[in-house]
């Protein structure tokens, strides 16, 4: 499996992504927010994608912030793909390319109560990333919980 950069021409992989987890994100593929989201962080060279060796992809990833405090925006990884490893591919690459210590990798994701918090896979996968629960954040764009995971590198 190979990561790389995002380019324009994956904007339509990353809203096939986006459908498939609009019951536990909320809507995106249709929010003009989430659009520009995705089109800055790929201009921005901040965006990373899994492709596959069909027209679809694996995984997205947009990554921001800087040293000391990093923030995965978003990581989605295709149904037909969770579990094979494309998750943890892209967190590496982003780690490798923009992550320079000491400091913090956050991530929001689902709170403990969320009905997305088990099917999704979502809490598990960063915790074995070596992510820890932190504080509470504010609740999701469809109203369930969601909390800080955190890493911290470079030390």
């Amino acid at each position: 499996m190979t990561v790389g950069p995002a380019r324009q021409r994956d904007f339509p992989g990353f809203l096939d992504l986006a459908a498939q987890v609009e019951e536990w994100f909320g809507p995106m593929v249709e929010e003009p927010g989430f659009h520009d989201a995705v089109r800055e962080h790929i201009a921005a060279s901040r965006a990373l994608v899994a492709p596959s060796s069909g027209p679809d992809l694996l995984g997205g990833l947009l990554f921001g912030g800087e040293a000391p405090t990093y923030h995965v925006h978003w990581l989605v990884v295709s149904r037909r793909a969770r579990g094979t490893g494309v998750g943890r591919a892209l967190m590496e690459e982003a780690t490798r390319r923009w992550v320079r210590g000491p400091g913090e990798i956050e991530v929001v994701t689902f709170g403990p109560d969320h009905p997305g918090a088990v099917v999704s896979g979502a809490r598990v996968f960063y915790g074995r990333l070596g992510f820890t629960p932190a504080e509470a954040a504010a609740p999701g764009p469809e109203g369930g919980s969601r909390q800080v995971f955190r890493r911290t590198v470079g030390c």
